[in-house]
This record gives structure tokens, C-alpha cells and sequence, in this order.
């Protein structure tokens, strides 16, 4: 029997002094405000046991992590048909990376990166009445805390900061993959990155996709065909030209967040998530990518 309390207790004590913690993302202004010193694990087990260690309850910017989650919710009202939008192929290039989206045809490779979670976002934009507050109820419900909300300040931030992406999505509209006005758009979709979060409401979150398609209020969202190719694409494209080291170190699906969250997951098993703003040059956590790596080492839990 694994001391999984103890495990995370090791991870974090052999990390939280190290002096090689990352760069903090600076391009959105208001992430460069927290302290790079930060870091927290939360594991939460299907039989519902958890624990966790370190800055673990402190809330943070969940970015690019909320990608999965507007998937999930997209391909709920869509099925397979968002495949006719949006590839499942890495991308071998950054996250925001707009060549291969011309050269493809404005289909992005895969709904991880920016262009294809703009694609999502506008066929949330289209489906929601109220997208930003239903989507937030959304999130609310499968985390089952009515707590979770949109950092507004991180938002606004982003909409300043954002040209890339109102480059990617005037680009996805000349190619007529963008229903949507480009505005409206991008208004959902800066509020989406900009939800806040702290490790456990995050591992709440997945819970779903470690359970088969039931979150934490035994409400079944999706079927288990839909959480294998969630589940597969966050394995393949969730942390961007460095998915295929992800998976050799830490043997996981799982998405990174330049806030410096990364939430990884082995199904019908647990969800694990860490936080430490510090990010490496490709943009995931520095030190959360060698916790997760630890944490698979030691516990020989990965679906290898």
C-alpha cells in the first residue's frame, strides 16, 4: 500500500528550495504578479480519498488548462462533429503558432493549442445563451463549487495583450472556421483562460475524466468514448512541442497552464495537480513537470 501523503511530502521538500524555478509568464501582465516561491500539490483519488501539500489551496490562473474543459463542453453539444474544425495531431510548435494554421487551411491541429481552443470557443459562443455565465456554471457544476470564478483583472489583461490571438482568429475567419464576430469571440475566450482556481477545485474539475464521464456529483457529462479522446489528446497535444517529453517523463495525459498549473490524470484512478508559477522555455511549469515525474517514479503509476 502507497503512503501517497508521504510521496507528495518527499516531492515537495526535495523541490520547494530549489533555486532553478522557471521565469513567471510576463506577456499577460497581471500573471507576472505572483511569486515565483509558490508551489503546491493536491491528489485526489476516484474512491474519494485526497491529500495534498504546500500552497495547494492558494487560488491561480488556470490559462490554457480550461481548454479541456471548453472541449468537453463542446463536444458535448457537437459529438464528432468538431472533428470537421479542429485535427487531433501535435503541432511540434508553440501554443500560439500561426504557420501551420495557413498552411493548413484554417484548421488548427489540435483544440490544445490557441487557434484550435478558438474554434472551440466559438462553437461554445454558438451553442450558450449566455456563454461566459453558462460556461462558468458549467465548470461550477462539474467541480461541484459554486466558489469558481473569472479572474476579471487577468481577462482584461489578456484582452490588451492578446494581438496573437486576434491574429489566429481573423486568420481562422478568412478561412471560414469562425462563425462568430472575431470580438465576440475572443471576449469568451480571454474570460475563459482567465478562470482562477486553486489545485483541489482544479483536480475536482478532471475528477470527471479519471471517472469514466461522472464528476464529483455522480452526474454522468460524457460517455467514455468521448473521455478516451479527450483523455488521448491531452496525452498527445496537452503541453505543446514538449507533449512527447510529458509523456516519456511522466507517462500521463495531462495540460499544462502558463499560470503554472499542470493537472495530470490516470484513468479510473486519480487526478493530480501542481502549481508553481515558474515556468521552463516551453512554457509549462518548471518544477511541477519534475514533480509529476517523481511522482510517477516512485509511485509506478503511469499508463505505461
Amino acid at each position: 500500500m502507497i503512503d501517497f501523503q508521504n510521496v507528495i511530502e518527499e516531492i515537495h521538500n526535495d523541490l520547494k528550495l530549489t533555486t532553478q524555478r522557471g521565469v513567471v509568464a510576463s506577456y499577460i501582465p497581471e500573471l507576472a504578479k505572483q511569486r515565483n516561491t509558490s508551489f503546491g500539490i493536491y491528489l485526489k483519488h476516484v474512491s474519494g480519498d485526497n491529500c495534498h501539500v504546500g500552497d495547494w489551496d492558494k487560488p491561480f490562473s488556470i490559462q490554457s488548462i480550461s481548454k479541456v474543459l471548453a472541449l468537453s463542453k463542446a463536444i458535448a453539444f457537437e459529438g464528432n462533429n468538431i472533428w470537421k474544425r479542429v485535427d487531433v495531431e501535435p503541432s511540434g510548435n508553440p501554443f500560439n503558432h500561426l504557420s501551420l494554421l495557413e498552411l493548413e487551411n484554417g484548421i488548427p491541429r489540435n483544440p490544445l493549442i490557441n487557434a484550435g481552443a478558438i474554434v472551440v470557443a466559438d462553437i461554445l459562443v454558438t451553442h450558450l445563451k449566455n456563454p461566459k455565465e453558462d460556461f462558468l456554471h458549467y465548470v461550477r457544476g462539474i467541480s461541484g463549487d459554486q466558489t469558481i470564478d473569472y479572474n476579471l483583472d487577468v481577462a482584461t489583461s489578456e484582452q490588451r495583450t492578446g494581438f496573437k490571438n486576434y491574429a489566429a482568429a481573423n486568420l481562422l475567419k478568412s478561412f471560414n472556421n469562425l462563425n462568430n464576430d472575431v470580438d465576440v469571440v475572443l471576449d469568451f475566450y480571454f474570460h475563459q483562460c482567465a478562470l482562477e482556481m486553486n489545485c483541489e477545485q482544479l483536480a475536482n474539475a478532471f475528477y470527471l475524466f479519471s471517472n469514466r464521464g461522472k464528476c464529483v456529483n455522480n452526474i454522468q457529462h460524457l460517455t467514455l468514448s468521448q473521455i478516451k479522446r479527450i483523455n488521448a489528446i491531452m496525452l498527445t497535444c496537452g503541453f505543446y512541442d514538449e507533449a512527447g517529453e510529458f509523456a516519456f517523463e511522466v507517462g500521463l495525459p495531462g495540460k499544462s497552464g502558463v499560470g503554472g498549473g499542470i493537472v495530470a490524470l490516470l484513468p479510473n484512478n486519480f487526478v493530480i495537480v501542481t502549481w508553481a508559477p515558474g515556468l521552463n522555455a516551453k512554457g509549462n511549469s518548471l518544477i511541477g513537470m519534475q514533480a509529476l515525474e517523481q511522482f510517477t517514479t516512485k509511485t509506478n503509476r503511469s499508463i505505461f
